[in-house]
Formats: C-alpha cells, sequence, structure tokens
C-alpha cells in the first residue's frame, strides 16, 4: 500500500476527456507542502468554504508551511489540524486533514458533505493533481494538471472506501487516483464523500495504479463529528509557519 501524494485512466479513453471533466471541479485545488526539511511536495486539497481546505493527514503531518493555490493566486493556510490519532503506519484510519486560512477563497458556496453510509456500489467521481499514465502502464507522467474521471465504490475498508478498475462494466471516465493526487476529493452525487487516501497494490509492479490496484478514500461519513467539531472550535494541533 502507498499514500498517494493525477490519475490513470483506460488505455483507449481520451485524456483531454480527463481533463475537461477534472476542471469542473473548481474546490479541487493544488496544495503545495514545505515540510520541516525545506523540501517541497505537491498534493491536492479540497475547499470547503471561504476559510476551510480539507485533504489528507499523511500529506501534511511534517508541514511547516502549506499554500493553497486556487484561480492562479496563492493562500498560505494559518494552521492546519488532523485527527489525534492518526499515524501513517495505521493504514486506513483518521487520514484526513483540515486547514484554515484567514485570507478568505474567492468562492460563493460552500461545499455540502455526503453524510450517509450507503456508499457501497454508488457511482463516484474523483478528482486531484499528480502522476497519470494508463492501467496498463501504470502512474508514469507527472504533468501537474487536474484529470477527474468516475468509478464505482466497490466496499469500505476500515474508514476507507475502495475503488478498483477490474470491473467488467467500468464507468465511461474510469479512473484511478495515483501519486499526486493525495488530499483530492471523491464525490457522490455533487457532494464530498472522500479524501483521496492510498493506492493498494498484490502485483509485482507495487501500488502503480494499473490493472489490479485498488484505491481507498477517507470515508466523510466516518468524520463527520470530528469535522464538525473542529470547524466549531478551531482547535489548533499543528501550527505553520509564515510563508517565505
Amino acid at each position: 500500500c502507498n499514500s498517494c501524494f493525477s490519475g490513470t485512466i483506460s488505455p483507449s479513453a481520451s485524456d483531454d476527456k480527463h481533463i475537461k471533466y477534472g476542471s469542473e471541479f473548481s474546490h479541487v485545488v493544488r496544495l503545495t507542502v514545505i515540510d520541516t526539511n525545506n523540501k517541497k511536495m505537491l498534493g491536492s486539497a479540497v475547499i470547503l468554504n471561504k476559510h476551510w481546505i480539507i485533504t489528507a493527514a499523511h500529506v501534511i503531518q511534517e508541514a511547516k508551511s502549506c499554500i493553497i493555490n486556487f484561480k492562479n493566486q496563492d493562500y498560505c493556510l494559518d494552521f492546519i489540524v488532523h485527527p489525534k490519532e492518526f499515524t501513517e503506519e495505521d493504514i486506513g484510519k483518521y487520514d484526513i486533514a483540515l486547514g484554515y486560512s484567514k485570507n478568505p477563497f474567492d468562492i460563493d458556496f460552500d461545499l455540502e458533505l455526503y453524510k450517509d453510509t450507503n456508499e457501497v456500489s454508488k457511482v463516484c467521481s474523483i478528482a486531484g493533481f499528480g502522476i497519470t499514465g494508463t492501467f496498463n502502464t501504470g502512474a508514469a507522467v507527472s504533468d501537474s494538471k487536474k484529470r477527474g474521471g468516475s468509478n464505482t465504490i466497490k466496499e469500505t475498508f476500515r474508514d476507507l472506501l475502495i475503488c478498483s478498475v477490474s470491473d467488467p462494466n467500468p464507468t465511461s471516465l474510469e479512473f484511478l487516483i495515483a501519486g499526486g493526487d493525495s488530499g483530492g476529493g471523491l464525490f457522490i452525487d455533487g457532494k464530498l464523500a472522500g479524501i483521496n487516501s492510498c493506492v493498494f497494490s498484490d502485483d509485482k509492479d507495487g501500488p502503480n495504479s494499473d490493472y489490479g490496484d485498488e484505491s481507498g478514500h477517507t470515508r466523510i461519513s466516518q468524520n463527520l463529528k470530528w469535522i464538525r467539531e473542529t470547524l466549531e472550535k478551531k482547535e489548533v494541533i499543528s501550527n505553520l509557519e509564515p510563508s517565505e
């Protein structure tokens, strides 16, 4: 299993269609993280409202500063927070984080969260930035473009929604997350239902988002209480330094 820091698509699919579809998810944005060793890492995030973003905890746990790029403007987050129980070794649990920006994002509506626990067998939409390729090649090319696609939620595992590309009846824009998509969003009926977290594999190529691999997305429905309490209390677990 690998954590995902854009996704892979069908060998017969049009990449332009996936890029166009990804552009429809305006709330899915690029996240740049500078860690405590001044190393830069690129991931994804989802804007919830004028001041808050949501992403994956493993992306920001060592962050010194975090920058959201939205509508060609950079927003430096003032603080980030993740569940106290999160550890990167405990795959599939608590991989979720919230970030706050005093400088408001230029949006005109709040994103609705998926509250039901009936996600299995639902067709979903997925979007993020990162490495791309086909289900034959696996994730192989990094071009920093946002892509989107669809899948059907196969099952749940721990706090994760699981998607795969082994279904004999794939969706029209079949998609699997890859490196760079971590923190991006999975949507059901236009509501945020999952946060891109990881890829599982049991083949010799490892978790590279090719045929046989499966993706894991942290369930919003299982983390609603923590999300609501954090948005209300603004409890700070990890302060960020000002961006240079």
